[in-house]
């Protein structure tokens, strides 16, 4: 009777040894996070990264108020986002902002528009028709840049090796245009006047309204 008893008891003992090696621990939370590539991070992780994040400053509170009614303004604070310069990181409202720029009449976030949806940034894919429109307009108010860009990217959807060509030179040009070289027009994270007043939608489809930067 002992005997089998302790038999059992091995049974038991193997048999809570073999379910608790086919139990897998749960997965780790994470989530997606551009910046500027994007990848699968702990959520854990992503937490303490956001405490680390600087305080929210008062000039970037204060340009996006100018923001709402000025189409220089809106580009630079586009820019801000698209950079994580003094404020988190935000593609989405990147582009949010470059686009109220943009039609508003402001030359330089058409120009940034255009070569964004040409190639995609971070998170921003690829957008033919959008990089078409932005740089037709920008051309059309006499950009020779964007009128030389539009005609190569048409050039390029002639074939797959030419366009897989085009994007491979371009998309790291246009990446380091949107992230270091473009400047903005304040200074610091404030926003000056040395560049004269907004445009009107009237003046922006005008090739005698260009002002150079």
């Amino acid at each position: 009777m002992k005997r089998v008893f302790t038999a059992r008891m091995a049974l038991a003992a193997s048999a809570c040894l073999l379910a608790a090696g086919c139990v897998q621990p749960p997965p780790t939370p994470s989530v997606n996070v551009c910046d500027p590539n994007c990848s699968e991070r702990p959520r854990e992780q992503v937490n303490q990264d956001l405490k680390r994040l600087p305080p929210v400053d008062g000039r970037i509170a204060a340009l996006e108020e100018a923001a709402q009614n000025d189409a220089r303004a809106a580009y630079d604070l586009g820019l801000r986002y698209l950079r994580g310069d003094g404020i988190a990181r935000d593609g989405f409202k990147g582009v949010v902002w470059l686009r109220k720029a943009g039609e508003g009449g402001d030359l330089q976030a058409q120009k940034a528009l255009g070569r964004l949806y040409l190639t995609g940034f971070a998170e921003q894919g690829r957008d033919a028709r959008e990089a078409q429109t932005w740089l037709q307009l920008a051309a059309g108010r006499g950009d020779k840049e964007s009128a030389k860009l539009l005609a190569e990217a048409e050039a390029a959807r002639q074939s797959e090796d030419a366009e897989y060509k085009f994007l491979q030179t371009w998309r790291p040009l246009i990446q380091q245009m949107l992230s270091t070289d473009y400047p903005y027009y304040g200074d610091g994270h404030g926003h000056g006047n040395r560049r004269g007043r907004s445009q009107s939608r009237e003046e922006a489809i005008s090739p005698g309204a260009v002002r150079g930067r």
